[in-house]
């Protein structure tokens, strides 16, 4: 699941693996990051460690501290509720965008990647489940026309996805079964261009998503 594949340039590929590693745990909250030991383990440069590293900060999963290193973003209930409340946000405002403007093309697109991760549900894939997860959401911003909202939406989800594998950790097929009903619902207020009904859902996902996070993270 978390093997190095070369794709994309290497920056981008040192990062998604490392990113990969968040996600899934391998690396633990506030855990320190050897560049050394990683270039080693990837066999890369110090260099190019370092560049994916920064990339990866950009994304708010590491926090480089001077003169001490590189550290696994804290996964507490301040960062939580702070990425809920801010993909809410976001996903509100492009969303009513969406209930507006859509056309047949959209409702295609969004359907079939419904299809597909109950497919992945039936299967217990939770890594192709959430890829397509992004995919749908990717695809849920045709119409933002916005391209700071666009951007950091881009770099909040990949922590969106390392709190989607400690929800599903702890809640189990659950969880998955809730975020597909959710996107189901979704997707038929956006055909009836219900914007109300549509942030009403968005919130209720951000909500629920959150406190799923929040009770995997207790004691």
């Amino acid at each position: 699941m978390n093997a190095f594949k070369p794709r994309e340039t290497l920056t981008e590929q040192v990062a998604r693996h490392i990113e990969n590693l968040i996600a899934f745990e391998q690396l633990r909250s506030g855990e320190r990051i050897y560049e050394g030991a990683m270039a080693k383990q990837m066999d890369v440069s110090h260099g190019s460690i370092r560049e994916g590293l920064l990339l990866l900060e950009k994304r708010h999963l590491i926090r480089n501290v001077p003169r001490k290193g590189a550290f696994v973003t804290p996964l507490d209930e301040h960062f939580v509720r702070s990425l809920y409340e801010i993909l809410e946000l976001y996903l509100t405002h492009t969303g009513r965008k969406l209930a507006r403007q859509w056309q047949p093309d959209d409702m295609q697109r969004l359907e079939s990647l419904h299809e597909q991760m109950v497919g992945c549900f039936q299967n217990n894939d939770l890594m192709a489940f959430l890829e397509l997860g992004i995919e749908y959401t990717q695809a849920s911003l045709a119409y933002a026309d916005n391209y700071f909202i666009v951007s950091a939406i881009e770099d909040l989800w990949p922590s969106a996805k390392r709190c989607a594998f400690v929800a599903f950790r702890h809640g189990g097929r659950q969880v998955l079964a809730d975020n597909l009903a959710l996107m189901e619902d979704s997707i038929q207020v956006i055909r009836a261009r219900d914007e109300q009904a549509l942030a009403d859902i968005l919130h209720r996902y951000a909500m629920q998503q959150c406190e799923q996070v929040l009770a995997a993270l207790a004691p």
